[in-house]
């Protein structure tokens, strides 16, 4: 096996790609548009996923990753941009998987984001939730959105990465970046450091556990914008896994603190386009993405405090005058433009009865999602005073 590292990642830049994994016994695989193809080039060797992946690590990182049988890190490569590398173990072999980060910084009106987004960037204190599957581009929304404050607001904006992808420069504001492993020793340590380092901004590339959580929950509250990422599928499910991370004695004191400090939560998922990929996005090339969006009002929070998050749904599906929005809307919208097929909708819905309605109302989805919320709230045997006002 002659190939380098190198020119395997000048391929998936080439391509379009958006992942590159090695592992003994198949040849390199790359990720485009979604899916997997495994490049036409001699199935790997054990040495040959060793040199490869060992070739774009630091002597620490090899160390490292020898203790500990793991690794996550970032690198750059010079004319081809960023990558961010997990390396593990499996079956007694190296193995890595390579995501491409990148070179330029999307805006979000490149992304598609929803114009509510934008003013949730105006908010001088509060926590802003992107939540998603693996590979959904939670971080690029989120580096857009830190972009965004760095190009028009004089803040102190900190991130809390593992590893650092999106290299930020300052620019109307200051940029401190701060990687796991490298910078400090995790999540919480930065985060504790972080309150007595003056920032406006903190961005925790990712709330992992309770302590994390509860520090980012006090930063929200005690006067900082606080980005961070959960893994969930949805907004409603952002929210319940928040509170289930805390013993039950805790979890009424959480609620009161989401309650109070939570802007807003966006959770995306990409599906692959019905047609080429013209016009593609760099971000989404082949992809295009569906969004829910929940926006914390006065009715939102209630429903938060009084533990009715099952309710929640329903506040969004009556909230779409101020901006919020439910999965089903979106990838009904996306449907009936023809930009994703009715198949890959429904298989991202976790409310496929909702969507069909959606998709068969071609012009009036604000009525059906009136009429979905009506028989909801009846079935349930509460009003709508219950939801304040919207």
């Amino acid at each position: 096996m002659s190939i380098e590292m190198q020119e395997l990642l000048q391929l998936v830049v080439d391509r379009a790609a958006s992942d590159l994994h090695l592992k003994a016994g198949e040849p390199p695989i790359i990720r485009a548009a979604g899916k997997l193809t495994r490049i036409s080039l001699p199935i790997l060797t054990d040495d040959d996923t060793k040199r490869l992946i060992f070739s774009c690590l630091s002597e620490e990182q090899r160390r490292f990753a020898e203790q500990n049988m793991e690794l996550d890190c970032g690198f750059g490569v010079e004319g081809l941009g960023r990558f961010r590398v997990n390396v593990y173990r499996d079956r007694g072999s190296w193995a890595a998987a390579l995501r491409v980060v990148l070179s330029r910084m999307p805006s979000m009106e490149e992304l598609g984001l929803a114009p509510v987004c934008k003013e949730f960037l105006t908010k001088p204190r509060g926590l802003i939730l992107v939540t998603g599957p693996t590979g959904s581009g939670k971080s690029t929304t989120l580096a857009s959105m830190i972009n965004a404050i760095n190009e028009k607001q004089d803040k102190h904006i900190l991130t809390i990465e593992d590893p650092i992808e999106f290299l930020h420069h300052n620019k109307f504001s200051i940029i401190s970046q701060r990687e796991v492993g490298s910078d400090t020793k995790s999540f919480a340590n930065a985060l504790r450091s972080g309150l007595r380092e003056d920032p406006d901004v903190i961005l925790v590339g990712e709330m992992r556990d309770l302590e994390t959580i509860h520090l980012a929950l006090t930063a929200a509250e005690t006067g900082h914008l606080v980005f961070s990422t959960i893994h969930t599928s949805s907004a409603p499910q952002s929210v319940d896994r928040i509170i289930d991370v805390f013993p039950p004695d805790q979890q009424q004191q959480i609620r009161i603190m989401l309650a109070h400090s939570l802007v807003g939560v966006v959770s995306q998922t990409l599906l692959p386009k019905t047609e080429g990929e013209a016009g593609d996005s760099p971000v989404t090339a082949g992809r295009v993405m569906a969004m829910e969006i929940l926006i914390n009002n006065p009715a939102v929070a209630n429903l938060i405090r009084e533990a009715k998050t099952s309710q929640i749904y329903t506040a969004m599906q009556m909230g779409s005058s101020l901006g919020m929005q439910t999965l089903e809307a979106s990838l009904a919208k996306l449907v009936r433009e023809g930009l994703v097929s009715h198949k890959e909708a429904i298989l991202k819905s976790s409310r496929p009865e909702d969507l069909e309605q959606l998709i068969g109302n071609q012009g009036g989805r604000g009525k059906t999602e009136a009429r979905s919320s009506y028989s909801e709230k009846s079935e349930k045997g509460y009003g709508s005073s219950s939801f304040g006002r919207f």
